[in-house]
Protein backbone atom coordinates (compact mmCIF):
# COMPACT_ATOMS: atom_id res chain seq x y z
CA UNK A 1 0.00 0.00 0.00
CA UNK A 2 1.34 3.43 -1.19
CA UNK A 3 0.04 6.46 0.77
CA UNK A 4 1.30 9.63 -0.83
CA UNK A 5 0.70 12.26 2.05
CA UNK A 6 1.74 15.60 0.43
CA UNK A 7 2.16 18.98 2.73
CA UNK A 8 0.46 22.17 0.82
CA UNK A 9 3.18 24.86 0.31
CA UNK A 10 2.49 27.63 2.47
CA UNK A 11 -0.60 26.47 4.02
CA UNK A 12 -1.18 24.56 7.40
CA UNK A 13 -3.06 21.64 5.47
CA UNK A 14 -1.21 18.01 3.88
CA UNK A 15 -3.34 15.92 1.47
CA UNK A 16 -3.53 12.14 1.60
CA UNK A 17 -3.84 9.82 -1.09
CA UNK A 18 -4.51 6.40 -0.55
CA UNK A 19 -5.04 3.80 -3.54
CA UNK A 20 -7.52 0.98 -2.67
CA UNK A 21 -5.14 -1.87 -3.58
CA UNK A 22 -7.02 -5.28 -2.71
CA UNK A 23 -10.06 -6.32 -2.91
CA UNK A 24 -13.01 -5.38 0.17
CA UNK A 25 -15.46 -7.80 0.09
CA UNK A 26 -17.39 -6.30 3.07
CA UNK A 27 -17.71 -3.21 0.60
CA UNK A 28 -18.68 -5.20 -2.74
CA UNK A 29 -15.64 -3.67 -4.10
CA UNK A 30 -14.26 -6.66 -5.73
CA UNK A 31 -12.13 -5.53 -8.93
CA UNK A 32 -10.56 -3.02 -8.16
CA UNK A 33 -8.12 -2.07 -11.24
CA UNK A 34 -9.68 -0.28 -14.60
CA UNK A 35 -8.24 0.48 -17.70
CA UNK A 36 -9.80 3.94 -17.72
CA UNK A 37 -10.35 6.68 -15.68
CA UNK A 38 -14.34 6.69 -16.65
CA UNK A 39 -13.97 2.70 -15.41
CA UNK A 40 -12.96 4.42 -12.03
CA UNK A 41 -16.02 6.66 -11.96
CA UNK A 42 -18.11 3.82 -11.90
CA UNK A 43 -16.84 2.05 -8.60
CA UNK A 44 -16.86 5.54 -7.11
CA UNK A 45 -20.07 6.43 -7.11
CA UNK A 46 -21.30 2.34 -5.85
CA UNK A 47 -23.02 1.92 -3.40
CA UNK A 48 -20.23 -0.26 -1.74
CA UNK A 49 -17.54 2.81 -2.02
CA UNK A 50 -20.08 5.60 -0.48
CA UNK A 51 -20.64 2.96 2.50
CA UNK A 52 -16.26 2.86 2.90
CA UNK A 53 -16.42 6.57 2.93
CA UNK A 54 -19.13 6.56 5.25
CA UNK A 55 -17.21 4.62 7.61
CA UNK A 56 -13.78 5.98 6.60
CA UNK A 57 -15.43 9.54 8.27
CA UNK A 58 -16.19 7.54 11.41
CA UNK A 59 -12.72 6.43 11.68
CA UNK A 60 -11.08 9.30 10.55
CA UNK A 61 -13.16 11.83 12.88
CA UNK A 62 -11.71 9.24 15.68
CA UNK A 63 -8.39 9.46 14.69
CA UNK A 64 -8.52 13.43 14.81
CA UNK A 65 -9.89 13.06 18.52
CA UNK A 66 -7.46 10.80 19.85
CA UNK A 67 -4.14 10.81 17.69
CA UNK A 68 -2.02 8.04 17.87
CA UNK A 69 1.44 8.40 19.00
CA UNK A 70 4.22 9.56 16.82
CA UNK A 71 7.20 7.44 16.30
CA UNK A 72 9.19 9.97 17.77
CA UNK A 73 6.97 11.02 21.32
CA UNK A 74 8.53 10.19 24.32
CA UNK A 75 6.66 7.42 26.14
CA UNK A 76 5.41 9.71 28.40
CA UNK A 77 3.48 11.54 25.69
CA UNK A 78 0.48 10.38 26.61
CA UNK A 79 -0.06 11.45 29.72
CA UNK A 80 -0.33 15.33 29.60
CA UNK A 81 0.82 16.95 33.16
CA UNK A 82 0.67 20.61 31.26
CA UNK A 83 -2.43 20.06 29.78
CA UNK A 84 -1.16 21.63 26.58
CA UNK A 85 -1.60 18.64 24.35
CA UNK A 86 -1.08 19.11 20.52
CA UNK A 87 -3.93 20.89 18.68
CA UNK A 88 -6.26 18.76 16.98
CA UNK A 89 -6.55 18.82 12.68
CA UNK A 90 -9.41 19.30 11.40
CA UNK A 91 -10.86 17.41 8.50
CA UNK A 92 -11.06 19.90 4.88
CA UNK A 93 -11.85 17.20 2.77
CA UNK A 94 -12.68 13.38 2.40
CA UNK A 95 -14.00 12.30 -0.93
CA UNK A 96 -13.21 9.09 -3.63
CA UNK A 97 -9.77 9.19 -5.74
CA UNK A 98 -9.15 8.03 -9.05
CA UNK A 99 -5.47 7.19 -8.54
CA UNK A 100 -3.04 6.00 -10.93
CA UNK A 101 -1.47 2.83 -11.18
CA UNK A 102 1.02 0.80 -12.67
CA UNK A 103 0.66 -0.34 -16.90
CA UNK A 104 -1.96 1.94 -17.69
CA UNK A 105 -4.20 0.83 -14.48
CA UNK A 106 -6.40 2.79 -12.63
CA UNK A 107 -7.71 2.20 -8.98
CA UNK A 108 -9.93 3.78 -6.88
CA UNK A 109 -8.90 5.81 -3.49
CA UNK A 110 -9.47 7.78 -0.68
CA UNK A 111 -8.37 11.42 -0.79
CA UNK A 112 -7.77 13.47 2.40
CA UNK A 113 -7.21 16.84 3.33
CA UNK A 114 -6.42 17.68 6.84
CA UNK A 115 -5.76 21.25 8.23
CA UNK A 116 -4.50 22.52 11.40
CA UNK A 117 -6.98 25.50 12.35
CA UNK A 118 -4.65 27.42 14.56
CA UNK A 119 -1.62 27.28 12.73
CA UNK A 120 -0.74 30.78 11.24
CA UNK A 121 -2.80 30.60 7.26
CA UNK A 122 0.22 31.33 5.23
CA UNK A 123 2.59 28.72 6.96
CA UNK A 124 3.19 25.53 5.80
CA UNK A 125 2.85 22.73 8.71
CA UNK A 126 5.34 22.34 11.20
CA UNK A 127 7.59 19.00 10.94
CA UNK A 128 5.83 17.28 13.85
CA UNK A 129 2.57 18.05 12.66
CA UNK A 130 3.53 16.23 9.45
CA UNK A 131 4.41 13.12 11.77
CA UNK A 132 1.04 13.66 13.25
CA UNK A 133 -0.62 13.48 10.14
CA UNK A 134 2.10 10.32 8.65
CA UNK A 135 0.73 8.46 12.18
CA UNK A 136 -2.92 9.01 11.31
CA UNK A 137 -2.98 7.80 8.15
CA UNK A 138 -0.72 4.91 9.00
CA UNK A 139 -3.46 4.07 11.64
CA UNK A 140 -6.18 4.87 9.60
CA UNK A 141 -4.94 2.40 7.07
CA UNK A 142 -4.86 -0.25 9.74
CA UNK A 143 -8.39 0.03 11.27
CA UNK A 144 -10.12 -0.42 8.22
CA UNK A 145 -8.11 -3.13 6.90
CA UNK A 146 -7.18 -1.52 3.34
CA UNK A 147 -3.10 -2.93 3.70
Amino acid sequence: MSIRISPDEKQPSASIEIPLTKPLPDYDLEQLEQPTPRDVDAVLVSQGFRDLVDDARGVLLDLLAHPPRTEHAPENAVLDFTHQSPTHLELTQLTGAICPGDDSVYRPGLWIVLRDPHAPSHAALPHVTQERVASIAKEFVKRLQLA
